[in-house]
């Protein structure tokens, strides 16, 4: 395990506490202002013993740009979610069960294994796909409706809106 400079614990640590405190936020759904110094507060004594297990951001994460990145990849994920689950849904209703499930592989692009493991999660979290496994830069999708054996096929249809957001950001 590499060793990272003070800057870099320091970003880590100020990353794992605002989104603890962003959760906080979300799960007490005020802004009092003993709710929001409670949380600061909890969150600074989670984030101390947690930060370095909980991410491996960085400084460059911070910048304008890879934020608007992430925010973009925020927007691709939620679209590709709600036509996920309303062709899911489709499928569930129609007195067919038009689906052709398959396992599939493909290589990916991304070298970080962050990077790796948000494309991944983005894949499982999308109905019709699951995750099976990922070895070094080849992933194995379940797919509820295989539409072609070529790998970069399957690559582009599962991954390749998130995958080209995702090597903006790592």
């Amino acid at each position: 395990m590499e060793k990272s400079s003070s800057g870099g614990k320091v970003t880590r640590f100020l990353f794992t506490w605002f989104l603890l405190f962003v959760v906080w936020l979300m799960f007490t759904s005020t802004f009092a202002t003993q709710e929001v110094i409670t949380g600061a507060a909890v969150s600074w004594l989670i984030a101390i013993p947690t930060n370095r297990f909980f991410t491996n951001v960085r400084l460059h994460h911070f910048s304008p740009l890879t934020l608007f990145y992430i925010v973009e990849y925020l927007f691709i994920f939620l679209w590709a979610l709600l036509v996920a689950n309303l062709d899911v849904a489709r499928r569930v209703i129609s007195p067919t069960l038009p689906i052709n499930p398959g396992i599939v592989k493909f290589k990916t692009s991304l070298t970080s294994d962050f990077a790796k493991m948000i494309l991944a999660n983005s894949i499982t979290l999308t109905p019709g796909t699951l995750s099976v496994d990922i070895i070094d830069d080849t992933f194995y999708i379940h797919w509820i409706d295989v539409k072609s054996l070529e790998p970069e096929e399957c690559r582009q249809e599962i991954a390749g809106k998130f995958e080209k957001v995702l090597l903006k950001i790592f």
